[in-house]
């Protein structure tokens, strides 16, 4: 936990989602239980070693166009600060003015929305992958402002969705139908595959439906920075890592991941770490595990209530995360000590170093 770093407590209720805008890397965007809105700078401007991150402004209850229920997801626009996005449980996607607080856009959904997103990499297209109720995941055009493209194929809710960070076409999406299904959103026919947990092989069950990614409801998902893996979340308890190329699961054991949400969980993965780490709200903590390896690393103590989501910040390699107990609370890497002189390496127990912040140089030729 950052001893030197606090973020101001506004929200007076549990916080749903954060994100941190590409651009910079120091606004923050966090949305509350209660419809609440907050827009945080998370640069030390008083230059102190210990700071509190400040509110600039928010959209309150008082608000106008407050959403009158849980906001469930906020995002960045992708490619500058000027407008962020946020959808919730009364049906609506707003498109947000960041210096006016007014909505420029609204998209009226059918069911409650649990999930949208923006891809980061996109150019020739300006599409909000939208996951509702209904299992029929809504693309919304910002430049026409209609939402007529629809992928079909789901048999339930759609509790996630997330564009690929490598091809702006590629969209994943996660169900309460334990599947999870890869698009493109140029094909007429949409679907590229459904992730099939056995990888093809007949499953041993023959209760098990065909191309489950999970046995039971998939409500998380994550690619990582490159794009060539995605990481899913499901009501099973369980954590997989899918190439997400060929769809393959790479059958990488995470344990059990324990996961009660009824909607989505957000969770993130690090980048620019060696190894990469993924970050996932368990319980009043945050398990770390190993996102290769399947390692749990640690659990990352601090909050008193339930975690629902955490954001990571490459610039700093920091860490934050939101939980119905209403703070932000804000983490980094810990450094291993300094030895001092007198101690050789060698007769240190080496179980003193978390096997993340290890050494992976090698000298030996035979290694290469």
């Amino acid at each position: 936990l950052n001893k030197d770093r606090d973020v101001e407590r506004i929200h007076g209720s549990g916080i749903n989602t954060l994100d941190i805008e590409p651009v910079e890397g120091r606004y923050m965007l966090s949305g509350g239980s209660d419809g609440v809105i907050v827009l945080y700078d998370l640069e030390n401007l008083s230059r102190k070693p210990s700071y509190t991150c400040k509110a600039i402004c928010s959209v309150g209850r008082s608000h106008p166009d407050v959403h009158k229920f849980s906001v469930e997801t906020v995002q960045w626009y992708p490619h500058d600060t000027g407008m962020f996005t946020s959808s919730s449980f009364d049906k609506t996607l707003k498109i947000w003015d960041t210096n006016t607080l007014q909505p420029a856009d609204v998209f009226h959904f059918e069911g409650t929305v649990y999930s949208h997103h923006m891809s980061p990499v996109a150019t020739k297209h300006c599409l909000i992958a939208v996951g509702t109720k209904s299992p029929k995941v809504q693309l919304c055009d910002l430049k026409s402002g209609s939402c007529s493209h629809i992928l079909q194929g789901h048999r339930q809710e759609v509790l996630a969705v997330s564009w690929s960070p490598r091809n702006e076409y590629i969209l994943a999406t996660a169900s309460a139908d334990s599947r999870v299904k890869l698009w493109d959103v140029r094909r007429a026919s949409g679907c590229l595959t459904t992730l099939d947990q056995h990888n093809g092989e007949k499953s041993k069950a023959s209760s098990e439906a065909a191309n489950t990614a999970h046995n039971g409801r998939v409500n998380g998902l994550c690619y990582t920075n490159d794009g060539l893996h995605l990481l899913t979340i499901g009501t099973d308890d369980r954590m997989r890592l899918w190439n997400s190329s060929t769809g393959e699961n790479t059958l990488v054991n995470y344990g059990k991941v324990c996961n009660e949400s009824r909607k989505g969980v957000k969770f993130t993965i690090s980048y620019g770490c060696n190894p990469e780490f993924a970050f996932v709200p368990y319980g009043s903590t945050i398990a770390v595990y190993t996102v290769f390896t399947g390692e749990l690393i640690t659990m990352l103590r601090g909050h008193y209530s339930t975690v629902d989501c955490c954001v990571f910040q490459p610039n700093f390699q920091e860490l934050y995360s939101g939980s119905k107990d209403c703070n932000i609370l804000a983490w980094i890497p810990a450094l291993r000590e300094p030895l001092s002189d007198d101690i050789s390496e060698k007769s240190l127990p080496q179980q003193r170093l978390n096997p993340a912040y290890e050494d992976t140089w090698s000298s030996s030729d035979d290694e290469g």
